[in-house]
């Protein structure tokens, strides 16, 4: 049986923010190089491969393009749009089909995510805080929207969210679904006896509070494992070899 002998790490976190939206991982001792080839590794699946919600197309009352003004309303509905795209979605349902929200609002006032009403109770706003649009008032001043709410992973631009059936009015919008917003990694030596050059590995984990920084950390290493799976299974070898040892 093939023996490797690499000493087993040690996972340390160092730090987890009191509303879930930030994580420090310190992993140590690994060997030389392999710091940057985990951290690379973690951190571009936490990025591009994390699944999450995101709204993937609107309708706006008396709106036909992402081009148009809206009487009483401030922004107009490229920003409007751009708004949407912050909101942080979570979608706690096992159904894949795409959810759908809906703002009605009357009068003046700040529009905020916190006036959404989602159909599916199982669908929920984080940042109820994040601001939609702002209505000046004055007489008929409304604001009427559909929001439809879809499942993904990474990003998927408004083309690939037009569909062929969608009614008129229908505006198609960049879905960013991965709950990951920032990594950052850093390598640094560390001493194991007289040995001075094992790697020290640390992340740092920003997220929009839908995932906590250790669910995205360890969702990420599960993705990288059952890749690797299928070049582990190529041999017998490779599945009996002892790689780590406790010490």
């Amino acid at each position: 049986m093939l023996a490797f002998d690499f000493d087993s790490p040690n996972i340390e976190v160092a730090e987890i923010s009191e509303d879930k939206k930030y994580g420090r991982f310190v992993i140590e001792p690994l060997e030389r190089g392999y710091g940057i080839t985990l951290g690379n590794s973690l951190r571009r699946i936490m990025l591009a491969s994390l699944p999450g919600a995101a709204v993937s197309q609107v309708k706006i009352d008396g709106v036909l393009h992402e081009f148009s003004s809206i009487p009483g309303v401030k922004e107009d509905v490229t920003e409007i749009i751009m708004n949407i795209k912050n909101l942080a979605i979570k979608d706690n349902s096992d159904s894949d089909e795409p959810k759908k929200a809906h703002i009605q609002f009357e009068g003046s006032g700040v529009i905020k995510a916190s006036d959404i009403v989602m159909e599916d109770p199982d669908v929920e706003i984080v940042n109820l805080d994040q601001t939609i649009a702002t209505l000046s008032g004055g007489k008929d001043c409304s604001f009427d929207m559909d929001l439809i709410i879809s499942k993904g992973r990474g990003y998927i631009s408004a083309d690939k969210n037009k569909k062929d059936e969608c009614p008129i009015g229908s505006i198609a919008v960049d879905s960013i679904f991965t709950p990951v917003e920032r990594v950052n990694l850093t390598v640094e030596n560390t001493r194991v006896g007289q040995i001075t050059d094992y790697d020290k590995l640390t992340l740092d984990v920003y997220t929009n509070g839908t995932l906590g920084p250790d669910e995205a950390v360890s969702l990420a290493a599960k993705v990288l494992s059952e890749h690797l799976r299928l070049f582990i299974n190529l041999s017998e070898k490779g599945k009996t070899a002892d790689v780590m040892i406790e010490k």
